[in-house]
């Protein structure tokens, strides 16, 4: 299983998750993302509406009729109605929960550095798991070391 740490100095979740949920659709995979702040799902809803003038990223919300049926589906916990085999923790939380997932997005700002860590030092002990960790470089995302 992979883990990408997305250490967010410059933009917010909601950014970056278009791009990873495009990715994930591209590649033939379904979409949970995590988050317990009410606000920033609102937020990230709206972003992949949004993300492209041509074209929006069909979501749904946990809970609604229709849970099963959306290719990205945005929660408060890592139950994955839409039967998806990847997870974005949102909110800087890490969840052990996310480790039954084929790959995990954490994406954490610096208030939540400590939460990141931890979860790395962690996760550098799981042969089962590769931790990689992405940094903005000028508005892209690189691989840092």
């Amino acid at each position: 299983m992979q883990v990408d740490f997305y250490h967010l100095t410059r933009d917010p979740a909601d950014r970056l998750l278009p791009m990873i949920a495009q990715k994930t659709l591209d590649g033939d995979s379904r979409l949970l993302v995590v988050s317990a702040d009410f606000d920033q799902i609102e937020k990230i809803s709206a972003a992949l509406w949004q993300s492209k003038p041509e074209s929006f990223l069909a979501h749904g919300l946990a809970g609604s009729e229709e849970e099963s049926a959306q290719p990205i589906l945005i929660s408060d916990d890592c139950a994955a109605a839409n039967g998806a085999t990847y997870i974005a923790l949102a909110d800087g939380i890490w969840r052990d929960e996310a480790l039954a997932f084929e790959r995990v997005f954490y994406l954490f700002t610096p208030d939540h550095i400590d939460n990141a860590r931890t979860a790395w030092r962690n996760l550098t002990t799981n042969d089962d798991a590769t931790p990689r960790y992405w940094k903005q470089d000028g508005g892209r995302w690189v691989e840092g070391p």
